[in-house]
């Protein structure tokens, strides 16, 4: 058995796709076949339900499937800490891959300069991701780090550092009747045109929980997945959206629209940075939560 094969197995359970997999690993899917074969072989246990197409794993394959996610996870935090001790400065190598809720977004930028500060030669790849698929994520060794809810999810036994509290406004218009208002009750912003992010999102279900404390039951005109397009839809189609506070000023000046805070209930919940607390730790992990803890 060798790490390829185990990063074989981990892009067919990723792409569910044997020629796409064997794309991702950049070999043919003959060659990629053929190493899952020999896996299995080796193990002495089928991995793969095969057939005229990628069916799925066996239940030997999901567990030879954890193994490989974890022996991987600690193959990278290996190469991470030698190429460390190879350098001369000392300066950490590699790549982050971090998701992050969507209303956390602007604030992933504070902690990626702080991070480059110290660590030039480190990159990252950041996700959009609900806080339900930063966990699988986690969980899966996909990502190596999240920025989500730590209140409102379960995250005991995770690492975790707060960045921040979210509360909520009610973003209009300008020329809205209730622009200048200095509050806004949550039973009247469900009177307003809404535009909310999808159900999926652990963000709208905080909101739809506001709503149910209010005992109102708002139909939103615009359910999507994207903040821009909340923000765009307020600009410009008339709707009203409901957002964190701190968007009033994380995106620069917002013209043409008045964001107004929310009260009746009070809503407020911590967001923070986490990853899988283990011995050892990876080095970029570690660095990146002393990042966070400067950002």
């Amino acid at each position: 058995m060798d790490i390829r094969q185990l990063q074989y197995l981990a892009a067919l359970a990723r792409e569910k796709h044997f020629t796409r997999a064997a794309q991702a690993c950049n070999v043919t899917q003959p060659t990629l076949s053929g190493r899952i074969r020999q896996l299995e072989q080796e193990l002495g246990v089928p991995i793969v339900a095969r057939g005229q197409r990628f069916f799925g794993l066996t239940p030997e394959g999901d567990r030879v499937l954890k193994w490989a996610h974890l022996i991987l996870d600690n193959w990278h935090s290996l190469n991470q800490e030698l190429e460390q001790i190879r350098n001369t400065k000392g300066d950490l190598v590699g790549r982050i891959t971090l998701g992050v809720i969507p209303s956390a977004l602007p604030k992933v930028a504070p902690i990626i300069a702080a991070m480059r500060a110290n660590h030039p030669r480190v990159d990252f790849t950041v996700l959009s991701q609900s806080s339900e698929e930063i966990l699988r994520g986690l969980h899966d060794f996909s990502i190596e780090a999240g920025i989500t809810y730590l209140d409102n999810e379960p995250v005991e036994g995770l690492l975790q550092v707060p960045l921040y509290k979210e509360r909520y406004c009610l973003f209009v218009g300008e020329t809205h009747p209730i622009a200048q208002r200095d509050s806004v009750s949550w039973s009247e912003a469900a009177q307003e045109p809404l535009c909310l992010l999808t159900p999926n999102m652990q963000n709208r279900r905080i909101i739809d929980r506001a709503f149910t404390a209010a005992n109102v039951h708002p139909a939103p005109r615009l359910e999507t997945n994207s903040i821009m397009n909340l923000l765009s839809s307020v600009r410009s189609s008339g709707l009203a959206s409901i957002m964190p506070e701190y968007f009033i000023d994380a995106l620069g000046k917002l013209e043409s629209v008045r964001a107004i805070p929310l009260s009746n209930p009070k809503v407020e919940h911590s967001v923070g940075l986490v990853a899988m607390d283990r011995d050892p730790r990876s080095p970029l992990t570690t660095a990146l939560f002393a990042a966070a803890k400067k950002s």
